[in-house]
């Protein structure tokens, strides 16, 4: 592996978790962001990393963004699971 994301990875289900993962976790602590509930932050990052990701492919038709918005719940919600998952065995 020669880079650490790229569209290919950025367009699968695990490659898209682990980018809004990251990405969320690390905008929680700016304080302007605070305010806005964690579910809803991952939704947007998720649906903009699907997005771009569908678009610097090639283009993309609208049943496939209407596709994307649904993707982006279960990507979100994926995504905060394994944060909490991870966040429940470090307090144990």
């Amino acid at each position: 592996m020669n880079s650490f994301f790229d569209n290919q990875m950025l367009l699968t289900y695990s490659g898209a978790t682990l980018a809004t993962t990251l990405i969320t976790q690390f905008l929680k602590g700016i304080k302007w962001l605070d305010r806005f509930p964690t579910r809803a932050l991952s939704y947007l990052i998720a649906l903009g990393i699907m997005l771009m990701a569908s678009v610097t492919r090639g283009g993309a038709s609208w049943q496939e963004i209407a596709l994307t918005t649904v993707n982006a719940v279960v990507v979100a919600l994926a995504a905060n699971g394994a944060f909490d998952a991870v966040a429940s065995e470090k307090n144990n």
